[in-house]
């Protein structure tokens, strides 16, 4: 399991506390620090358990921390964790028996739901608990967008990511849906209808920045539709669709990204983005905002 933190204090004994609590199931937890100021570093070394390893990286970026937890891990497969959430008991469990039931998959991935700063349960997710995702080939589909949301709830061969070259340490956001596709484009994925993952969503979180915009994911779409292993999974006649549906996908999470902290003139303005491709794409859109002001 490998865990990038940068200034994480607040929670990472927490995360931390999670992923030992999966007992025989982790044989390894490696933090990699990015250059901490906080005392990520000392709560870390306060830890005292043999499957705990920390590696300092100093201010590389989180795709290269993950990168050096993956090449330093010795295990079959890989998750990543992020610093501040949580994994749910039995997570890793759950992944492993579904792993062990499709052995030709290269990422078995199951569902999470979501918390705030302060640990509690956001909204009315629970009523998405019967929601099911795709398996078996999903290329086309995560290319599209990426359903899988979060590192937290997969298992990843290793040996599959490593031959999908891990992280591209280039992109700032979006990085890990690049990842995603490159392992599609590899070999199969499998679904697990659980939830293993209390993903923490608070105005420090990368992916929900105040000053976010959805041109800030564009350079993603780019890198996804210009990646020769990708392309060369994908017919060209469905490439234009695809990506179309990538950018409004994008431009969706944003704007119910924006509602979720209050933002609801930037999510107005961002439907218009999303009409500007696609009038047939706008409901669906304007129904995700309407979730997501209910916590969904």
């Amino acid at each position: 399991m490998i865990i990038p933190a940068k200034n994480a204090a607040a929670y990472i004994r927490e995360t931390i506390d999670s992923a030992l609590a999966q007992s025989a199931d982790v044989g390894e937890v490696i933090v990699i620090d990015d250059g901490s100021r906080d005392d990520t570093v000392a709560i870390v070394r306060s830890i005292r358990d043999s499957r705990l390893q920390l590696i300092a990286n100093e201010q590389a970026g989180v795709s290269a921390a993950r990168n050096l937890g993956a090449q330093t891990a010795r295990g079959a497969w890989l998750l990543f964790l992020d610093a501040d959430d949580r994994l749910r008991s039995r997570a890793v469990a759950t992944l492993v028996a579904a792993a062990k039931a499709a052995p030709a998959a290269v990422l078995v991935y199951g569902d999470y739901d979501l918390i705030d700063s302060d640990g509690r349960p956001i909204g009315r997710r629970g009523l998405l608990q019967g929601r099911r995702k795709p398996s078996g080939d999903v290329l086309a589909r995560l290319a599209r967008g990426n359903f899988i949301v979060n590192g937290g709830i997969m298992l990843v061969r290793a040996d599959a990511f490593r031959t999908a070259g891990g992280f591209d340490e280039r992109l700032s956001l979006c990085e890990d849906w690049h990842c995603w596709c490159r392992l599609a484009a590899i070999g199969d994925f499998q679904f697990v209808p659980a939830l293993l993952l209390d993903y923490r969503l608070h105005t420090a979180n990368t992916m929900n920045a105040a000053a976010r915009s959805p041109r800030d994911f564009f350079p993603a779409v780019e890198r996804v539709f210009a990646d020769e292993l990708i392309l060369a999974k994908l017919t060209p006649e469905n490439r234009p669709a695809l990506r179309q549906a990538a950018e409004i996908h994008l431009i969706t999470y944003a704007a119910t990204q924006a509602v979720r902290f209050g933002r609801y003139g930037d999510a107005l303005s961002y439907m218009g983005m999303v009409r500007q491709r696609s009038l047939t794409a706008l409901p669906r859109s304007l129904a995700k905002l309407v979730l997501a002001r209910l916590g969904i």
